[in-house]
This record gives C-alpha cells, structure tokens and sequence, in this order.
C-alpha cells in the first residue's frame, strides 16, 4: 500500500534496570527490594524500535560497551529486524545505563549513565555513510555528542538527506549548527530549556515555534502531550489535535511519536496525514506499560487508524 522506507537512527542505546522497592535505603544499609525488571532503552533506540515495529527498514549508528550489556542490546536491535551493522563497541566504558527506582506510590529516582554513547563521535557517522546515504531519513536525538549531532546534520544536508532533530534531553545550542533542518521537534519543556521561553499555552508554543523558524528550522514540530501538537512552517502555524485515550504510562510515547512519524513521512504520506498517524501511535503507546514493550506493531495499528476514521 505505501512505499518501504529505510529510517537510519544515529543516537543513543541503554539498559533502563528498574527496581520495585517499599523503602529507599539508608546510607550503608542493604534492604531487599520487591521487584526488577531490564529492559532496553535510549531515546534513539526506541524511536529505531517503533519504526522498524511500523514497518520500516531501520538502520542503528550507535556506541556500546564491551560488557554484558553491550552484545544483548545489538541481539535485542537484530531480533527486530534493526540493521546493527554500525553498532560497534568501545573499550574501557560501559553501556549506557538507567537505574531506576520506583516507590510503592509509583515516584521513581533515576541515574542515567551515558557510557558508551557519549564516545559516538563523527567519525562513526562517517564510517556509515554508504548505509546512511540510502535512508529516506536521518533521526537524530540530543543523548549523544552534540558535536556528532551538528556533523550529521551537516551530513544530511550534504547529501539531500530528510533530517528529523528530536532535543531531547533540552539543553542550549549553537542554532547555527542546526541551520536546515527538515523537522525540528522538542516538547514543551524541551522547547522552553533551549529557547527560554515559555510554553504554557498554544499561543506560547506558537511563538516558541516562530523564533525557532527564525533560527533557520525548516519547519517547527513542538509536542504537547494531552493538548496535541503544533506544526509550524513559513507558509503559517497549525494545531494538531490529540486522539483521547486510555493512558496507563507515557514513558517513551515522544519516541513513538518521532519514530512513527519518520515512517509515514518515508512512505510518501502528506505530512498532515503522518502527523495524525503518528500522534495517534504515540497516543496508543501509553495504554500499556513501559517503552519498547508498549509500541505497537503496524497491523495493530491500521486497525485503529481504521476505527478511528470510520467514527470520524
């Protein structure tokens, strides 16, 4: 029905290790926890996941360690169907790493050791050129070296590339860097920390959305979870409502939304079209619990994009 389209994700891959707890302990002292589960994460493995789950052909840049995370997370990238090719392993670092820890009221303490990601490095971007010059888009997040962010862009651009720039996590940029690029797409606090302005309301997020036009973005994404989302491009601003349902947990749901969203792009789609689709991917992610874990295939969601239009 659509056209296959080939995403490359050049961004970060972790290990989320997650314990259940009834009491954090004090200092010196050893308590027995509830519960743990592993499972894996980074914001650019999982927007790799849920495009490759859509139906994409994925391609992984990223960095590991040589330790027992490194090789299961490239196994968990190939059991998927990610091309892990360019997944190489560093010495003398570990995996990037997230311990977390959730009370029984379900407030969580996370540490996030970025490991190995932060030795990715513009040099692997270019050892992956051959494969990257074949991608219909280039996904790039802010869990990396910035300075390998702004050499990808560049790359894309170089090559005529569809460059997708999630910041995340926010943190101040040279936007001469990222002069060009195609999608620029923060959330409401990632758009307030690298702008400082404030995105409050749609009025906020349009102006928020405006300056960054004014930066050289082509065009302007900023997400704004229960409210929908705001597109902005020189031919004017719009707001893209959000589909209503049943959230259980809305980690990862920013990663669905730019992981789908990349897909339906690649696939011909208008960009209209893609941003419904994808804000309704992102939406259904949220009603079941965790991240990779919660994406959803693409035959399970074409049946509710189909319910979804029919009740329109």
């Amino acid at each position: 029905m659509y056209r296959q389209s080939l995403i490359a994700v050049v961004g970060s891959a972790n290990v989320d290790l997650t314990t259940f707890h009834d009491a954090f302990p004090k200092p010196g002292e050893t308590i027995f926890g509830k519960s743990f589960d592993l499972g894996f994460g980074g914001k650019g493995a999982n927007q790799a996941v849920a495009a490759r789950l859509c139906g994409a052909d994925v391609a992984m840049v990223a960095k590991v360690g040589k330790d027992l995370f490194g090789p299961a997370t490239i196994q968990n990238f190939q059991s998927l169907g990610i091309d892990a090719t360019y997944v190489s392993a560093a010495e003398g670092v570990s995996s990037g790493v997230a311990p977390i820890f959730v009370d029984p009221q379900g407030q969580n303490r996370i540490f996030v050791v970025k490991g190995a990601n932060d030795l990715l490095i513009p040099e692997d971007v270019d050892a992956a050129g051959p494969l990257l010059r074949k991608a219909n888009a280039i996904v790039l997040q802010f869990e990396i070296p910035l300075r390998t962010v702004y050499h990808t862009v560049q790359f894309a651009k170089n090559n005529g590339i569809r460059c997708i720039v999630n910041p995340a996590p926010g943190q101040a940029v040279d936007f001469a860097e990222l002069r060009g690029v195609d999608y620029f797409i923060p959330n409401e606090s990632e758009a307030e920390t690298i702008t400082g302005m404030p995105v409050h309301t749609a009025g906020d997020a349009k102006a928020c959305a405006q300056y960054l036009l004014e930066q050289g973005m082509r065009r302007v994404i900023i997400t704004r979870g229960e409210q929908g989302c705001l597109v902005a491009s020189d031919e004017g601003t719009e707001l893209v409502p959000p589909f209503k349902v049943q959230s259980v947990d809305t980690t990862g749901a920013g990663d669905a939304f730019i992981g789908s969203f990349a897909v339906f792009l690649g696939e011909g789609l208008s960009e209209n079209e893609a941003l419904r689709r994808a804000s309704l991917y992102a939406a259904l992610s949220t009603t079941k619990v965790g991240t990779q874990k919660s994406f959803w295939s693409r035959q399970e969601f074409e049946k509710e994009w189909q319910k979804r239009c029919a009740s329109l």
